[in-house]
């Protein structure tokens, strides 16, 4: 293990031996977490020099209370707060421009996104258009922002994307490349527009809807399953996929089967960060690369899609890295399979892609798109449009 992997694996050590609540610097983020540790927000937002706060969020994580609870902290540290709510599922750059908007209207400072991945990805993206100009579009790729951008803060209300640990905003294109379907997502990445703190407060995940719940959880386990064998795998990406999977499936069964307490809720937040500073260390594979076409095109939860592929995309890079998987959780690749298919059941999530409404005859389609997602390219194994679309059947 090199220097740099031996010394994040004593900081990862200490805060999963810490009791909550605790204080770290882990990778270059100071991070918090405990019951009622969105409570912090105004404090860390003063400590990074803000006056002027806009909290982004969405409709239903505001409805739930918990963007106002952020906004009375950021008032009572002495800022001045906006919200701005206006960010749905998936986001596209539409939502990044209006948020832009709000931005220059209200001369904003520190952004603090409460919420989803949709909320943190949206306040990446208002950060790079305001402090950068152009469009999100600009952005697609990695380090095209040449200035500086705004402190930002995180307080995450699901335990799935990891979006709070990665310097990159998954941003739906507006505008597809020819052939391709409205609702590609663009990977636009930067180090600077990484989140200076990000609070993991069990309080907010609690309230997530059971569904949407179980999603973000599958989600977060196939980031470790998927970050801990790409073709860009290093000894820091493998440090933290390896926690991630020891905390999220155990935390996840006991979510699954309906146990789930707040100690419950900081394992799944704190196995979902270290999923996502994984995949900023190795990026992800064949699985988000085929559930991304499944989204924009036949409109399935991102959650739901990489964990129906999930399963077919191990088995398919057995012969590649089975001493891997093995390495990661104890299971040769159809073993763990096996396990996976098994924890999407237990969270009642039933049926392959025909169940949940795929058309059969829209899989060559889904095939030909897969081949272009980015994510693809660092698959262990290669694939064609070919390998995909005998995934996609396998799967259907």
């Amino acid at each position: 293990m090199n220097q740099l992997a031996t010394v994040e694996e004593r900081q990862v050590q200490a805060v999963t031996n810490a009791t909550t609540p605790w204080t770290a610097e882990l990778a270059g983020i100071e991070l918090h977490a405990g019951a009622g540790c969105v409570e912090r927000v105004g404090e860390a937002a003063r400590e990074l020099q803000g006056s002027r706060a806009l909290v982004v969020t969405d409709p239903g994580v505001r409805a739930a209370g918990h963007a106002e609870r952020a906004a009375r902290s950021l008032a009572a540290a002495g800022l001045v707060v906006e919200l701005f709510d206006d960010v749905g599922e998936n986001p596209t750059s539409a939502d990044v421009d209006r948020g832009a908007a709000a931005a220059r209207r209200f001369a904003g400072d520190v952004l603090v996104a409460v919420g989803g991945g949709s909320a943190m990805d949206v306040a990446k993206g208002i950060n790079f258009v305001v402090t950068n100009g152009g469009r999100m579009e600009d952005y697609w790729g990695f380090g095209k922002a040449s200035r500086p951008l705004l402190p930002s803060i995180a307080a995450p209300t699901t335990a799935g994307t990891g979006s709070e640990a990665q310097s990159y905003a998954l941003i739906t294109a507006d505008e597809p490349e020819p052939g391709m379907l409205h609702g590609r997502k663009m990977a636009c990445g930067d180090r600077k527009a990484r989140f200076r703190v990000v609070l993991l407060d069990p309080e907010l995940a609690a309230t997530a809807p059971g569904r949407a719940a179980a999603l973000a959880g599958l989600d977060a386990i196939a980031h470790a399953v998927e970050s801990f064998v790409t073709k860009k795998r290093n000894p820091v990406s493998a440090l933290y996929a390896r926690e991630s999977w020891r905390i999220l499936v155990p935390a996840f069964t006991r979510f699954a089967g309906g146990e789930a307490d707040l100690d419950t809720w900081s394992e799944l937040l704190l196995g979902a960060h270290f999923a996502g500073a994984a995949i900023e260390a190795s990026m992800l594979g064949a699985a988000h690369a085929a559930a991304n076409p499944l989204t924009a095109a036949c409109g399935l939860a991102h959650g739901l899609a990489v964990s129906v592929m999930l399963p077919w995309v191990v088995r398919f890079n057995a012969t590649e890295v089975d001493a891997l998987y093995r390495e990661l959780c104890g299971e040769g690749a159809e073993a763990l399979a096996e396990r996976l298919i098994a924890l999407r059941h237990a969270a009642g999530l039933h049926g392959g892609l025909a169940a949940h409404g795929v058309e059969r005859e829209r899989l060559p389609e889904l095939a030909r798109l897969a081949t272009r997602e980015w994510t693809g390219t660092f698959n262990p194994r290669p694939l064609t449009e070919r390998d995909f679309l005998e995934l996609y059947a396998a799967a259907w």
